[in-house]
């Protein structure tokens, strides 16, 4: 049933982001409630989550548990300064969360959002060179189509063509590797068996500007919102041993992939290459509060810890760091994803997952089907003349039909809570077949 709140009756003063707005205004979706893995309309209509939120609500929707926690942390201690001040809970995540870390990252940095961890490792990054007297690396390298959120940094190592056509001039002193999407791997399950000589490129980088100017390479290990682009074995091994060849420092954005997306906390253990410095949001708080967390090995945060001990050791943080309510709802997911073994559930569905898929590999206008744990693509062929436009349609037959997907140019990219079953796949699944073969 819908909830008792009436939808409003003036649209135009919220902008809203990433959205045809004027689209939206003239014909709009509401949510207005959510549970588990479906969330409520306006209309009183149930759709399917097969997005997870925006990637983020990996334990599904209104969890009895981080309910109840952020309400108990809300009505003790509602805020704190993270400068020079500190609360217990806090200090309980940093650690709850670096137990479930790769061994070797041992320290926890709060921010409030996947885009500021990213801004704060690229900082950490220049400055930890700085603080071992090596100021002069202070180039980035990322990726074409890498997604690395939308601050300057952030869209500056990210390889999204719009950032640079819409916004300009990006940071100085960036290269970007080749992307990992290439036409031989079509139809991949799992991780493609060609590519991995494209991390190669990385010496090229080193050999036109020098490794003494260069600070750190950032990669997602799974590339989510270009359209779900795939490490080809033995890529991101390779990019370790450069990057340590160089004395580079390794950034893995896991905003997507951190917290159970791949069916192991983080991808760096999926696939058993450590970085220096990992980013991370989303599943931190199940998507509930915005916390967002850039976790470091000893060593990076070490070369900090020098010189009198009443100064700063990093210029760098933000009024919510560490804010009371997100750690209490962090903790609490953390607890529901370990109670209820979500990880290991992740890992034992994503086979049916994988199959469910591919199923729709002779569904009208698919040209491409990938996928890895719980996260699936399937890209369309594109209307000529008209780019993005038959995906956007397949996003509106979806929501009217009863799922929620999520489209990035062509592609139709799914990331569906973890606590899906078999019959919600096949739901999913067979709907968005529907929609397909109804496409024009």
């Amino acid at each position: 049933m819908a909830l008792d709140r009436p939808s409003p009756n003036d649209l135009r003063a919220f902008w809203m982001p990433f959205t045809a707005n004027r689209q939206f205004k003239a014909a709009p979706r509401m949510f207005v409630g959510a549970k588990d893995m479906h969330y409520t309309t306006a209309e009183g209509r149930q759709v399917l989550d097969g997005t997870a939120g925006l990637w983020c609500c990996n334990a599904g929707h209104c969890r009895p548990k981080i309910t109840e926690a952020v309400q108990k942390q809300v009505a003790e201690l509602d805020y704190a300064p993270a400068f020079q001040m500190g609360h217990p809970i806090a200090f309980e995540l940093a650690n709850r969360i670096i137990d479930m870390a790769p061994d070797g990252i041992d320290h926890v940095f709060y921010t409030n959002s996947g885009s500021e961890s990213v801004e704060t490792a690229l900082k950490i990054a220049i400055a930890y060179h700085r603080a071992r007297g090596d100021g002069a690396r202070t180039r980035l390298i990322g990726r074409e189509r890498g997604y690395h959120g939308v601050n300057f940094g952030g869209i500056s190592v990210g390889g999204i063509v719009n950032n640079r056509k819409v916004f300009g001039t990006m940071l100085g002193g960036v290269d970007h590797l080749p992307h990992t999407h290439l036409p031989e791997n079509a139809w991949t399950k799992g991780q493609p068996d060609h590519g991995a000589n494209l991390a190669d490129d990385l010496e090229r980088i080193v050999a036109l500007h020098g490794a003494e100017t260069i600070a750190a390479c950032i990669v997602e290990p799974v590339a989510g919102s270009t359209g779900v682009l795939l490490p080809p074995k033995g890529y991101l091994e390779r990019l370790r041993e450069i990057c340590t060849k160089h004395g580079i420092l390794l950034i893995f954005d896991e905003v997507i992939t951190g917290f159970g997306r791949l069916g192991s906390p983080f991808a760096a253990q999926h696939f058993d290459v450590l970085p220096d410095m990992m980013t991370t949001a989303k599943g931190l708080t199940n998507g509930v509060i915005p916390m967002g967390a850039v976790l470091t090995t000893g060593a990076v945060h070490d070369a900090f810890m020098q010189g009198p001990e009443h100064l700063i050791e990093l210029f760098h943080g933000y009024t919510y760091s560490g804010n009371p309510i997100a750690c209490a709802a962090g903790l609490a997911t953390l607890e529901t994803y370990a109670e209820e073994g979500l990880f290991d559930r992740c890992a034992e569905i994503a086979p049916y997952w994988q199959e469910a898929l591919h199923s729709l590999q002779d569904a009208r206008h698919v040209i491409d089907i990938r996928n890895m744990g719980l996260i699936g693509a399937v890209e369309l062929e594109p209307i000529a003349g008209a780019p993005t436009k038959r995906a956007f349609s397949a996003f509106l037959k979806a929501y009217e039909k009863g799922i929620l997907i999520r489209t990035t140019g062509d592609i139709i990219a799914m990331s569906p809570p973890l606590i899906i079953d078999r019959a919600q796949v096949d739901e999913l699944i067979g709907t968005l077949r529907e929609v397909l073969d109804a496409l024009d």
